[in-house]
């Protein structure tokens, strides 16, 4: 069972990652890359982040490139933040949520101005019938 302090910790370094990215200069880290999620191991040492890309699933996996290698700053720059007593070894996942969240709202949205375009098509036939 997660502990409080281990659920504090993760939502910390969370906000801290999202922060750090924004300095990492490579340039395979896509500028619009997020943190979906952190999950810190119970003692600490171990902390799987998952990341995700509004570009897709290529873009995220190129960004985690370039992450895996800013790992060491990244380490560090976390250390220093969030005055830690070990630093937790990152592992950097690719995650499609973003891209799939930004597909389902589009789909949505065509659904809704689908039906009202079919409301509206129907509506003037009626009303040239009423004013008949």
């Amino acid at each position: 069972m997660p502990s409080f302090k281990n659920n504090r910790m993760s939502e910390d370094i969370h906000r801290e990652l999202t922060d750090i990215f924004r300095f990492v200069k490579d340039p395979r880290v896509s500028r619009m890359l997020s943190v979906v999620r952190v999950e810190l191991a119970g003692d600490g040492s171990h902390c799987k982040v998952y990341v995700s890309s509004l570009y897709g699933l290529e873009d995220t996996r190129q960004s985690v490139k370039g992450l895996r290698s800013a790992a060491g700053f990244i380490r560090r720059e976390l250390f220093s933040r969030l005055k830690m007593r070990k630093s937790p070894e990152l592992e950097f996942i690719a995650d499609d949520s973003i891209a799939r969240g930004a597909e389902v709202t589009r789909k949505l949205d065509q659904i809704q101005i689908d039906s009202e375009n079919s409301e509206n098509s129907e509506n003037p036939e009626e009303k040239l019938h009423e004013q008949d």
